[in-house]
């Protein structure tokens, strides 16, 4: 680059000698030999940055290549089976609902032909994939309908643990069946590359985890050093019923730079609790599950809660849930401690910051734009 800078010097330096002892003609002449000159260098310039974009794409273009499935592959599930796949699959069946988000956020809701009950409650679909709701229903993991779910030939079944049993049977038929367990982030993320994997995909899988793996980062860095509120998270059926240490929702209160004020509970379920202690606690917030029974009003006007910090202070909140629920270990979880933080601290986290990831992450992977349907 300097050597293409002190060339274009010398053009110019040259012309205007001659312009100085030349006629109007010379000083033209001049004047177009600087232009070539700028030309060239603008055109080299040019040239290098098309060569340095070409090259990126060539190198994002073979990683992708590299990253795609040779069939046949096996691949060890969730609940620790081997399960080998012989060819790329192409009709699929999902009897969970967080892999079902998942293989629409890999663009794969069109080689879905079944999916779990109680689709219509999931506002996520209608956003994103509504055809969705008309494909039949395999049951829950309560009442799985194992017999409608062969009828429909899948070349692979996703399952969650609890429907192991139902997996096995499936590949005694010569039906493939994974089964997930995404009960925390990382559990997630095995799911998502597990999923990715088993049906081409993988790229597409790197790109979602990519996105929460930046906003933990991005979070981390903005709450350093900030203060950390206690945060009591109280459940979707019952107010008295909150998750411990253990639980996902704990992880997500810590990254929104909060502190579980039920920390002290290990159970890996939600766990009971009485209203002395949450008065023990007294956390200086109340965060209610996106999809809780009762309101935020309910809790300020709730006697019992009298002289407890967050109910005095008016901090009593509740987790949005347009879309989904994201205190839970869907793929857009992470944006329940995105939205929390800015909760917690409007100073670090703007609101304005929030949304602009929020809004980024479903029009990404799910094609919509977040609060304007």
């Amino acid at each position: 680059m300097k050597k293409k800078i002190l060339s274009l010097f010398l053009a110019a330096s040259m012309a205007l000698s001659l312009a100085a002892c030349g006629s109007p003609a010379d000083s033209a002449e001049a004047d177009a030999a600087v232009e070539d000159a700028a030309t060239e260098e603008s055109a080299g310039e040019g040239v290098e940055e098309t060569a340095e974009a070409a090259e990126e794409s060539t190198e994002e273009s073979a990683e992708d290549t590299a990253m795609e499935t040779v069939y046949p592959v096996t691949l060890t599930d969730q609940a620790g089976r081997e399960v080998t796949i012989e060819e790329e699959p192409q009709k699929l069946v999902s009897g969970y609902y967080i892999s079902t988000s998942l293989l629409i956020a890999l663009g794969l809701e069109d080689k879905l032909a079944g999916i779990e009950a109680k689709a219509d409650t999931r506002p996520i679909y209608a956003l994103s994939a509504p055809e969705l709701l008309e494909l039949p229903s395999v049951g829950s993991a309560k009442e799985f309908d194992l017999e409608g779910c062969a009828a429909l030939e899948p070349d692979l079944v996703i399952l969650p643990l609890k429907l192991q049993a139902s997996a096995d049977t499936l590949e005694e038929l010569g039906i493939d069946a994974l089964v997930v367990n995404p009960e925390n982030q990382e559990l997630l993320g095995e799911a998502a590359e597990l999923i990715g994997t088993a049906t081409n995909t993988a790229a597409r899988a790197k790109e979602l985890l990519a996105f929460t793996e930046e906003q933990e980062e991005r979070l981390t860095k903005a709450l350093e050093g900030a203060e950390t509120p206690s945060v009591y998270l109280a459940g979707n059926s019952d107010f008295l019923s909150t998750a411990g240490s253990a639980m996902y929702q704990s992880a997500m209160i810590e990254m929104a730079g909060g502190a579980n004020a039920a920390a002290e509970i290990t159970d890996i379920y939600w766990a009971e609790v009485s209203y002395e202690q949450i008065l023990a606690w007294n956390p200086q917030y109340i965060v209610l599950a996106s999809d809780a029974s009762y309101t935020v009003e309910d809790v300020l006007a709730d006697p019992n809660l009298e002289g407890c910090a967050a109910v005095e202070n008016g901090n009593v909140i509740q987790i949005p849930g347009d879309a989904e629920a994201w205190d839970s270990p869907v793929p857009g979880g992470i944006l329940g401690a995105v939205w929390l933080s800015s909760e917690l601290h409007p100073e670090e986290c703007p609101q304005a910051d929030s949304e602009a990831v929020i809004h980024e992450f479903y029009e990404t992977f799910y094609g919509f734009s977040y609060g304007e349907n």
